[in-house]
């Protein structure tokens, strides 16, 4: 929803004699959010949040036929709503052809679950909102409705074409819920809420498309990749995006990669060469399966693991859309960050450097017919790797607000069906994802080493100054 819409809206509910005590009060940005008023969108924006809503957006309170029988009792146990609207995004993005190709899905994850973040918590009132801040929101509304109204919000209108799909998804969300004021306070406060963070996010760079890239073809110059050569890299634009927590795309910037005449880059090369080329014999079993199991968009993995450790933990609705929150925004903001590293240093991949060698050194043999494991590299530069960040970010999000590394919990592979690993921690996941990197034949140690750094000092910051709990003399 556009800007202009919001505010079209709000004269015809105000009028000349707004009353500024409506039910809600006021949805503001909230402060400290200075990066999200990009582009001139205001500090403040009134919301009459029931009149509003009847003119922006369809109502959903309404009986559906065919509705499940609900147990009204306090005792109900209802799902996990957040994960349920999780596990629908993730349908989306893994439908061919449903998410734009030039705009990264992370932010899609981050736009529903900041959302679903601020419309429960304008409920709870426990930790600082993300961007929206919502006064006067009855305790008693339902932060289920809530959650399921904002994701529902943005959901439709990043992806219309799924509208009768999400429509079903929302209405199975609501059956589960009684009818009555909690439920449509709920609704409604999610509806203004997933609208406002539409239109906070709407001119944040990741529309335009990118420009053309020119391929270097020095030693060490980023060039399109063997076997399909792409004739364009990937989001070669995605460092202009507006982030959603950073204050810009370089705030954690590694320095460079190594020199190619040097002992790293040597140590690096013959590694992956090994390891990772195609039909190896020198690898494992247990190494090849590893550099094809993760070899899926990385940050889908994480959202499931997170969805595991919702459900065991046993979360409750708030908790939830907090930890889905900060996991989503630190993806985010990891891969605007490695996207400005990527192509500052516009380095080379395996499959190019182990072909070329491009130098004078006797640790370093080329090969002109090497191949990685996985066959095809992804279509962007080497350095940073793009598992490493994102792995390292979510696990640290998930060890700093669950206050514990140690987790039982099976991951099912994206590109290989009916494929699991299991784990004890957080922490040997991201390892192993990062490592796999390496086995599947796509990037050099260093880039991992890199990578993690970047994506632990992301999550860091994110966690740090961002929904963080509300002081007790201020609740």
């Amino acid at each position: 929803m556009q800007l202009k819409l919001i505010r079209k809206n709000l004269g015809r509910a105000f009028g000349s004699n707004s009353n500024a005590n409506s039910a809600y009060g006021d949805v503001t940005i909230s402060d400290g959010r200075r990066r999200l008023k990009q582009r001139g969108l205001p500090v403040k924006l009134a919301l009459l949040v029931g009149g509003l809503l009847v003119q922006v957006t369809q109502p959903y309170a309404a009986p559906v036929q065919g509705k499940r029988a609900v147990d009204n009792s306090a005792s109900a146990q209802l799902q996990n709503v957040v994960v349920d609207w999780n596990r629908n995004l993730l349908v989306i993005v893994r439908t061919h052809g449903a998410q734009p190709a030039t705009v990264h899905p992370t932010r899609s994850f981050a736009l529903m679950h900041a959302a679903i973040y601020d419309a429960v918590n304008a409920i709870d009132q426990t930790h600082e909102p993300y961007a929206a801040s919502v006064p006067r929101v009855p305790r008693s509304a339902s932060q289920e409705a809530a959650a399921a109204a904002a994701a529902h919000e943005v959901l439709v209108q990043l992806y219309p074409a799924f509208r009768a799909t999400l429509d079903t998804e929302l209405q199975q969300s609501l059956s589960q819920i009684p009818d009555g004021t909690p439920k449509a306070e709920g609704i409604k406060v999610g509806q203004a809420v997933g609208n406002l963070i539409l239109a906070l996010r709407s001119n944040d760079g990741a529309v335009p498309p990118p420009g053309l890239y020119a391929f270097g073809h020095a030693p060490g110059d980023y060039q399109s990749t063997p076997p399909n050569f792409p004739p364009q890299p990937q989001f070669t634009h995605w460092s202009q995006v507006t982030p959603f927590a950073l204050e810009h795309a370089n705030q954690f910037r590694p320095g460079p990669p190594p020199a190619l005449d040097s002992d790293s880059y040597s140590d690096a090369f013959n590694e992956v060469k090994t390891l990772g080329i195609l039909n190896a014999t020198v690898n494992t079993t247990k190494q090849e399966l590893i550099g094809r199991f993760w070899n899926g968009a990385i940050q889908n993995y994480w959202n499931e693991i997170t969805q595991t450790a919702v459900l065991t933990e046993g979360l409750t609705t708030a908790q939830s859309a907090r930890l889905f929150a900060l996991v989503n925004l630190s993806l985010a903001d990891g891969v605007i960050a490695f996207y400005d590293a990527k192509y500052i240093y516009n380095f080379w991949r395996p499959v190019t450097a182990i072909r070329e060698a491009g130098i004078n050194n006797p640790d370093i043999v080329p090969d002109p017919t090497w191949l990685p494991l996985v066959i095809t590299t992804t279509p962007d530069p080497s350095y940073p790797g793009a598992h490493a960040v994102i792995s390292a970010a979510a696990a640290s999000v998930l060890k700093s607000v669950l206050h514990h590394d140690h987790f039982d919990f099976t991951v099912s592979s994206e590109v290989l069906p009916g494929t699991t690993r299991s784990f004890q921690r957080f922490s040997a996941a991201a390892d192993e994802a990062t490592m796999s990197r390496i086995f599947a034949g796509v990037h050099f140690r260093f880039d991992l080493t890199t990578g993690q750094r970047l994506g632990q000092n992301v999550a860091d910051f994110v966690v740090d100054h961002f929904l963080t709990p509300v002081p007790v003399s201020l609740k």
